[in-house]
């Protein structure tokens, strides 16, 4: 029986979020072909383990080297020497990319490197850094390859980090679309009861600056009619969405659960998928609401215009909160129209953002860079 493959995972952080849910459920998928190192940027950072399946084999690093720092030989020729334990070594963002600067200083004798880019915190929403820019041009020369999961990030590979486009791969993320078909659990959510005369506005996020859910909050505010909000997440911005609701007189209309896991249990209980972010690239949740049968209303940021179907593609708004209210309060008004568009999105999410298809190009992808096909089968 050959030996599991060995594979580094160097991420900005682990807690769940978008690209390391997607980790997780690959490395589900690769089960015993594969054993897993996996080192957070920061190092308390590590909620995402709960989503491992128990029969996969890995470890969280302890004592690595810093992924972060001044840039410095010592700490890369450390980086490097670190890396040479293992056949496949994958990075995960700016905050990991310092992994991949480390296998250009010293290549020799270092394995193959697959970045990852998934999209910009609050400190680049606005606009990339140059410096960054610089950075990352020179380092991504050592890749085996990068992964991106929007056309817009695509396009900033290309272009603006100059990669050549047999390095670039798009592989959109995949979730396993029939399990959002289901009948949703009317206790997943605490706190949180359906009401048959009241319409429903889900949201799935961290609690970060980026994602501005006060904007969200302030278009909701302005709205007529029995509505709830559900913002199912957690992370540092909870008071000021807490306030913001206060500020707008409907704190009584607002549920937050903090992080729940498996939501394909829940997001079949909303009515409308809402996000308002400054910054995005294909949103994981808006796939996951898209494969509920749910319509999509959010700012009109990264991939989400092109994720989205052709009959929702009116509900995809600047980022503006009035604009966000009146595409709420369309759907809101209108049940059949609601049911038109969620339609419309379940067969796009089905088509287009499956589990098995992401899963079959990553793997081919990896092995590829390891130079043994079916060594991840």
């Amino acid at each position: 029986m050959p030996q599991p493959v060995r594979i580094l995972h160097l991420h900005s952080s682990f807690s769940l979020g978008g690209k390391e849910a997607r980790a997780v459920r690959l490395m589900n998928a690769f089960g015993d072909a594969a054993r897993h190192t996996i080192v957070s940027g920061v190092p308390g950072e590590l909620g995402a383990r709960s989503a491992i399946d128990p029969r996969v084999r890995y470890e969280i690093a302890q004592d690595p080297p810093p992924l972060t720092g001044r840039p410095s030989v010592a700490r890369y020729e450390a980086l490097a020497r670190y890396m040479r334990r293992f056949d496949l070594v994958l990075t995960y963002n700016w905050g990991a990319i310092d992994g991949v600067m480390a296998r250009r200083v010293f290549a020799r004798g270092a394995p193959p490197i697959v970045h990852h880019e998934d999209g910009f915190n609050a400190d680049e929403a606005g606009g990339l850094k140059i410096e960054r820019n610089v950075y990352r041009r020179m380092a991504l020369g050592a890749a085996h390859a990068m992964v991106v999961p929007s056309a817009v990030l695509e396009e900033v590979a290309l272009n603006t980090w100059k990669q050549p486009p047999a390095r670039v791969h798009r592989i959109a993320n995949g979730i396993p679309t029939a399990l959002y078909a289901k009948k949703p659990d009317p206790r997943a959510i605490p706190g949180f009861v359906p009401h048959a005369k009241e319409v429903t506005i889900g949201v799935l996020a961290g609690l970060r600056v980026v994602k501005d859910l006060p904007l969200l909050v302030r278009a909701c505010g302005g709205l007529a009619g029995r509505f709830r909000l559900v913002i199912v997440g957690e992370g540092p911005e909870r008071e000021t969405i807490l306030a913001a609701a206060r500020a707008m007189g409907i704190a009584d209309r607002l549920v937050m659960p903090g992080f729940l896991d498996r939501p394909h249990r829940f997001v079949g209980a909303f009515d409308i998928m809402a996000l308002s972010s400054r910054s995005e690239q294909l949103p994981i949740s808006l796939v996951e609401g898209m494969a509920a049968g749910l319509p999509i209303v959010s700012t009109a940021v990264g991939d989400i215009p092109r994720m989205v179907s052709e009959a929702n593609a009116p509900f995809i708004v600047a980022g503006d909160e009035v604009q966000l209210r009146d595409a709420l309060r369309t759907l809101i008004a209108n049940p059949d129209l609601r049911a038109e568009v969620g339609a419309a999105n379940r067969a796009k999410a089905r088509a287009d953002y499956d589990e098995a298809t992401m899963i079959a190009r990553y793997r081919t992808l990896y092995e590829d860079a390891l130079g043994r096909a079916g060594a991840l089968a």
